[in-house]
C-alpha cells in the first residue's frame, strides 16, 4: 500500500506540478534515510523544481506566496504548515541535511543556509561566486600617472554630462572587477573597446608589454555578434598602431575559453590550471548562469580583470539563476558614494553627484548603467516600446502599438494565413514597408546561386551571403510545444513555403527531413565538430567532390576554437547532426545573442490560467522587442500583451544578500 507522500507524488505528477525526475530525487533521497520526514520529502521535491525554473534556492520564507501564486492543492499547504510553529520555522532533522552546514556531514544533499533551502552544488556556487566578485572588489589600483589624459583622448568632452560611457570606462578601468550595463545601442560595445584601448596604451607605455587579453560570450551566436562589432569599433579606435594590434578581435564561447570536455561538468581550466589571460570581458552577460560564473571565477588567475557586459532588463540564463540582474539591482539610481563621485570628477570630468546615494555599497561604485540610446532615436517605436514595456506602463505600451511608428507593427489575432503572410513576407499587409521575411532569404539563395563549376571560395562566399540574408528576420515565440511554439509554427511555416513553391520537399533519400533552405538550429555542444548548442546553420546544395553531381551541406558561421581564430565557415554533412531542429521560428530565449533587421513576435492566445502564465512576462517582451533594429511586428492580442508586462520575473537567490556588505550568512 503507497505512503500518502507517495500518494501526493502520484497526483503532483498527473497534474504537471511536480517533473519525474523532481520526485525520483525525492525518492532516492528517501532510500538514503528512510526515516525523512515527508515534509522535508516534499520540501526537496519543490526545490528541484524551482530549480528547473531558474531559482536557486527555495526561500521558505516565502512558501505562503508560493502558494498562493500557484494555486497549492490543499495536501501541499498541509506540508507547509507542519514546517511553522508560531511563525517560527522548524525543518526535521536529517543527515540528508546540513542547516547553515553547522556540524552536519559535509556531503549532505541539502543545505539550509538561513531561510533559503538549497542544494549543495548551488549553495556552494553561490558562496563562491559572492566571495570571488568581493575580493576583485576590495581591489582598487592606484589610477596611472597619465590616466586623465590617455582618457580624455579617447573621449573627448561631451556638452552633456555625465557621459556614461566615458564614467563606465574609468570605473572599470578602477579596480579588477567592473560591470557595465544598458540597453540596446547604449554603446556597452563601444565603451569596453576604448577600456581595452585605455588599459592597453597605459600598460605599454609603463610597462612596455601588452596585457594578456580574451574576449568571450556565452553562445556561438552571441560571440560572432560580438566578434563582429569588435572589429568595427577597433577600426575607429583613436590609439596608436601598436596598442590596436594589442587588442584582440577574436571572441570565444565561455566553454570554449575553458576548455569544456565531454560528459562532465569540470573545464579543462580550473584553479589548478588557470586561464592564461589579464583581462577577460564576458558580453551578453545576462545569458551566464551562476554555475558558469563560478567555474569562470574558478579558473580566472588572482590577478585578472573580470569585466562583464550586459542589458540587465533582459531574460536571465535558461539554467538556474539571474547573475546580472542580482549584481545590478541597484544600477539605476547609481548608490556612488562620495568618494567615488570626487574620483569620477577628477579622471573624467564628470558630475555623477545626482547619483550619490547615503547606502553606497563596495559593489555599486564598480557598477555602470549606460543610459543613452544611440540606436534608438527619440521618434523610434521600438525604442519606446521597449521603454514602455520596461518600465511596467502597459496603457503606454499599448498606445504606441495602437498607432504605431513606421517600425512598428501590431496584428492582435492569431490568424493561420495572417501568420504565413508575416513569416513570408514580413508582413500581413500590402503597405508592409521595409518588412521582410523569409521569401526575401530563398529568392536570393536562388538569385545568386554561383555556376557549379565556380570553385570552393565562390560557394563559400554565396554561403556566407546565405546566412547574412538569412538574419535578416526572425519569428520568435515564447513557447515551445503546440500550435503557438516552436514545434507547430515549424511546421506550419514549412507547409506554407512549400506551397508557395520557396522549398521543395525533402532531397537526400537517406535524410528526408532536409532540404535545401531549411534552417536548423544546434540544441547540443558537439566538440568533434566545435559547434555549440545555439549555433544556427542553412541546409545548402553545393556541388559534391570531383564534380559528381551536388549535395545538400549544412552552413555554419562558428567562432574559432583555442586553437583557431576569427569566424570560420563550416560545412557539415546533415548525418552529422543527430541534435539539430527547424529554426523558422525560435523561442525569445534561443534568441539572445542576436539582433534582426525585422523580429516578429507571436504571443500565445489568452492564457486564462494556465500553464502559460509563468512562460509570459516583461523581460520575455523587452527582449524580443530589442532583437529587433528597424523593425518589430507583434501578433497577439491587448489581453496577453497587459499581462505579460504586468508579470516581472523574479529569481529566488541569495547572492544578492551575499553581495552586501555584511550578508545574512557566512
Amino acid at each position: 500500500m503507497k505512503t500518502p507522500i507517495s500518494l501526493l507524488f502520484d497526483r503532483a505528477l498527473e497534474q504537471q506540478r511536480l517533473r519525474p525526475l523532481d520526485v525520483a530525487f525525492a525518492r532516492f533521497l528517501a532510500e538514503r534515510d528512510t526515516q525523512l520526514a515527508p515534509a522535508l520529502l516534499w520540501l526537496a521535491a519543490v526545490l528541484s523544481r524551482q530549480l528547473a525554473d531558474g531559482h536557486l534556492c527555495l526561500d521558505l520564507d516565502l512558501l505562503p506566496a508560493l502558494a498562493q501564486e500557484q494555486d497549492w492543492p490543499e495536501d501541499w499547504r498541509a506540508l507547509a504548515d507542519t514546517l511553522r510553529d508560531d511563525d517560527t520555522l522548524h525543518l526535521p532533522v536529517s543527515p540528508l541535511l546540513a542547516a547553515n552546514s553547522d556540524g552536519a556531514p559535509a556531503d549532505a544533499p541539502l543545505v539550509l543556509d538561513g531561510t533559503r533551502l538549497y542544494l549543495r552544488r548551488y549553495w556552494n556556487h553561490e558562496r563562491n561566486v559572492a566571495q570571488g566578485i568581493l575580493d576583485r572588489v576590495a581591489c582598487d589600483e592606484a589610477p596611472a600617472a597619465h590616466f586623465a589624459d590617455e582618457l580624455a583622448q579617447l573621449f573627448p568632452a561631451e556638452a552633456v554630462s555625465p557621459d556614461w560611457q566615458r564614467v563606465a570606462c574609468a570605473l572599470a578601468a578602477r579596480g579588477a572587477f567592473g560591470v557595465v550595463t544598458g540597453g540596446p545601442g547604449t554603446g556597452k560595445t563601444t565603451t569596453v573597446v576604448r577600456l581595452l584601448g585605455l588599459l592597453q596604451t597605459l600598460q605599454l607605455r609603463e610597462h612596455g608589454q601588452a596585457l594578456r587579453i580574451r574576449l568571450a560570450a556565452p553562445t556561438g551566436k552571441a560571440a560572432a555578434r560580438l566578434n563582429a562589432s569588435i572589429a568595427a569599433q577597433l577600426a575607429q579606435l583613436d590609439v596608436d598602431d601598436a596598442v590596436r594590434a594589442a587588442i584582440p578581435s577574436e571572441v570565444l564561447t565561455l566553454h570554449r575559453l575553458l576548455g569544456a570536455r565531454p560528459d562532465t561538468r569540470r573545464y579543462r581550466h580550473d584553479r589548478r590550471n588557470p586561464l592564461h589571460l589579464d583581462v577577460l570581458v564576458i558580453d551578453e552577460a545576462s545569458m551566464v548562469d551562476l554555475e558558469m560564473l563560478a567555474a569562470v571565477l574558478d579558473a580566472l588567475p588572482a590577478s585578472a580583470r573580470l569585466v562583464l557586459l550586459g542589458d540587465k532588463d533582459q531574460l536571465s540564463s535558461v539554467e538556474a539563476g539571474a547573475v546580472l540582474g542580482d549584481l545590478c539591482r541597484r544600477a539605476e539610481a547609481g548608490h556612488y558614494d562620495e568618494a567615488t563621485a570626487r574620483w569620477i570628477a577628477a579622471a573624467t570630468g564628470d558630475d555623477i553627484a545626482a547619483f550619490v546615494q547615503a547606502d553606497a555599497q563596495p559593489l555599486d561604485q564598480r557598477i555602470a548603467m549606460l543610459r543613452e540610446s544611440h540606436r534608438f532615436g527619440a521618434a523610434s517605436g521600438i525604442g519606446r516600446l521597449a521603454q514602455a514595456v520596461n518600465a511596467g506602463d502597459a496603457p503606454a505600451a499599448l498606445a504606441l502599438l495602437q498607432a504605431p511608428a513606421p517600425d512598428l507593427a501590431w496584428q492582435r489575432g492569431v490568424d493561420a494565413s495572417a501568420l504565413a503572410a508575416l513569416a513570408i513576407d514580413g508582413s500581413s499587409t500590402p503597405d508592409g514597408g521595409d518588412a521582410c521575411g523569409y521569401r526575401h532569404y530563398l529568392e536570393w539563395l536562388r538569385a545568386h546561386r554561383p555556376a557549379g563549376d565556380a570553385g570552393e571560395a565562390t560557394h563559400a562566399d554565396w554561403a556566407r551571403g546565405a546566412l547574412q540574408a538569412f538574419n535578416r528576420f526572425q519569428l520568435l515565440c515564447a513557447l515551445r510545444r503546440g500550435p503557438h511554439g516552436v514545434d507547430g509554427l515549424n511546421r506550419q511555416i514549412a507547409t506554407a513555403l512549400r506551397t508557395r513553391g520557396l522549398i521543395d520537399g525533402g532531397h537526400a533519400l537517406d535524410h528526408p527531413d532536409w532540404y535545401e533552405g531549411r534552417p536548423v538550429l544546434l540544441t547540443r555542444n558537439d566538440y568533434s565538430l566545435g559547434l555549440m548548442n545555439g549555433d544556427v546553420g542553412l541546409c545548402l546544395r553545393l556541388p559534391a567532390a570531383g564534380n559528381d553531381g551536388t549535395r545538400l551541406l549544412v552552413a555554419f558561421l562558428a567562432t574559432g576554437t583555442n586553437r583557431e581564430s576569427g569566424e570560420r565557415l563550416r560545412f557539415v554533412p546533415p548525418s552529422r547532426l543527430a541534435d539539430a531542429e527547424t529554426a523558422w521560428a525560435l523561442t525569445v530565449h534561443k534568441s539572445q545573442g542576436s539582433e534582426f533587421e525585422h523580429t516578429a513576435l507571436l504571443l500565445p492566445p489568452d492564457p486564462g490560467g494556465t500553464a502559460f502564465d509563468s512562460m509570459l512576462s516583461r523581460e520575455l517582451l523587452y527582449t524580443a522587442i530589442t532583437r529587433a533594429r528597424r523593425r518589430f511586428s507583434l501578433v497577439g492580442s491587448a489581453a496577453i500583451v497587459e499581462q505579460a508586462i504586468a508579470h516581472r520575473t523574479q529569481r529566488h537567490s541569495g547572492l544578492a544578500a551575499r553581495l552586501a556588505p555584511h550578508p545574512a550568512a557566512p
